[in-house]
């Protein structure tokens, strides 16, 4: 999370919301070797005694897997960012920086029961299936059941239970508005349209 306390995100039903809506990111865990990263979708499973779990799955052959139960890990999901030019503040004395929004959870991992992987799939791609409306959404019904269950054997399924939200939405806050204006309309210019609506919207 960045230092400065203007750019700080706490609110904890935009952060969920945000994580449900990229639903992508990294996993990270310390092992013997080292630190290792992990790229995982994410979904949010059913609340359980007040607690927020995320679902994610990994292939059995990950490094991750054999480290996993049992552990403390860290999920970053990023959204919109892009590099600030200083000429884009049509101001003096500027300098380049990067903007950007991301959320951390932090938690400890547990191993889902075998019987539990194919409702985590479900839910992942039913969520995502949604968003391709008004294309039919796909559901494992079309598959052959066998072949299903073979591939299931390939993965891990995992819930981060978490209890550490930190969030960053550093979109020039500590600028006056016409200063973060101009960056926004430069952004457009270039192509950045979603970093340039966040701008927009104010802190």
């Amino acid at each position: 999370m960045h230092p400065d306390a203007a750019f700080r995100w706490d609110d904890l039903a935009s952060l969920t919301d945000f994580v449900s809506v990229h639903s992508f990111g990294m996993l990270f865990a310390s092992t013997p070797e080292g630190p290792r990263v992990a790229h995982v979708p994410v979904t949010w499973l059913d609340e359980r005694r007040d607690e927020m779990r995320l679902g994610f799955h990994l292939s059995r052959n990950n490094g991750l897997v054999r480290h996993l139960e049992g552990s403390r890990a860290l999920f970053v999901a990023n959204g919109p960012h892009g590099y600030v030019s200083p000429d884009w503040y049509n101001a003096a004395d500027q300098v380049p920086t990067w903007n950007y929004v991301s959320v951390e959870l932090e938690g400890s991992v547990s191993t889902l029961p075998p019987d539990d992987l194919p409702l985590l799939l479900d839910r992942l791609s039913g969520e995502n299936e949604a968003r391709l409306a008004p294309k039919p959404s796909w559901t494992r019904a079309r598959m052959d059941t066998e072949k299903f269950t073979r591939m299931l054997g390939g993965i891990v399924g995992y819930e981060l239970r978490v209890d550490q939200w930190r969030g960053t939405r550093k979109l020039g806050q500590n600028k006056p508005v016409a200063l973060r204006t101009s960056v926004a309309d430069a952004l457009e210019a270039v192509g950045n349209d979603a970093l340039a609506a966040l701008m927009r919207e104010g802190p």
